[in-house]
């Protein structure tokens, strides 16, 4: 299915690596204009857009928190009166600071649920108010199976997965007449700077629990957010569409 996004407008955040730095790529190429938004790294985000020079009229690139309401607030703002609007929000960005519970820093808990589900919970708010005007929308929330599952070490990171799941199903029955889908995309282990700071060894291990024995791509994590951003995909909604291997 090859999808055509022309017209319309896409935000991204977390949009300048990894995962979300290959679906703001595929937006651009099918069409959309793309505002991606990053938290800190500089470089990275310059790199993306070097890389994406030939869409340059269509790529805006925004620097803000995503769990500060305030910020994400004034982020829209801007959105709608530079872009007139947007219909496509994929709420992408998060973060890991791995330790087990009995360990974990009180600051490590409350900066994984602050970036990764207040900051969702800040996108998402934001967005239906402007998607219920249009009476049209989608948005897509990258999780992950370790919201279903958890893992050692992840507590905080499973239990901000674990809500946005419930976030979603909750959005999803409220803005279901006003022509807005939400929806998650769940990847599972996928080859990016995200799991960078796992060993080789521990990558093997992770594999061989995976019946593909392979990790994932960040453009097959894309394919899947497309669809769902998709005119197509607009009987899909509460959902969570799983890009994990079979894990």
């Amino acid at each position: 299915m090859v999808h055509d996004f022309t017209g319309q407008t896409a935000i991204v955040t977390g949009g300048t690596r990894g995962i979300g730095a290959a679906v703001s790529a595929a937006f651009l190429a099918a069409g959309a204009r793309v505002i991606a938004s990053y938290s800190s790294n500089e470089a990275a985000a310059q790199k993306f857009r070097e890389e994406n020079a030939r869409y340059a009229d269509r790529l805006d690139l925004r620097r803000f928190n995503v769990a500060s309401y305030e910020e994400v607030e004034k982020f829209y703002k801007y959105v709608e009166e530079k872009h007139g609007g947007f219909e496509v929000l994929v709420s992408n960005a998060g973060i890991r600071k791995d330790s087990v519970l009995g360990m974990m820093k009180e600051a490590d808990w409350r900066d994984v649920v602050n970036v990764n589900l207040n900051g969702t919970f800040n996108m998402c708010k934001f967005a239906v108010m402007a998607m219920m005007r249009k009476r049209y929308g989608r948005i897509i929330i990258t999780t992950s199976p370790m919201g279903r599952f958890g893992w050692e070490g992840q507590s905080n990171y499973a239990a901000s997965k674990s809500g946005q799941l419930g976030l979603v199903r909750s959005l999803a029955k409220e803005v279901a007449t006003r022509g807005i889908t939400v929806n998650c995309v769940s990847p599972g282990f996928i080859a990016t700077e995200f799991i960078g700071d796992l060993t080789e060894k521990a990558q093997q291990a992770y594999q061989t629990l995976i019946p593909l024995r392979r990790l994932g791509k960040a453009e097959e994590v894309a394919a899947c957010v497309l669809f769902l951003a998709s005119r197509e995909a607009s009987y899909v909604t509460g959902a969570t569409l799983e890009v994990a291997g079979g894990l």
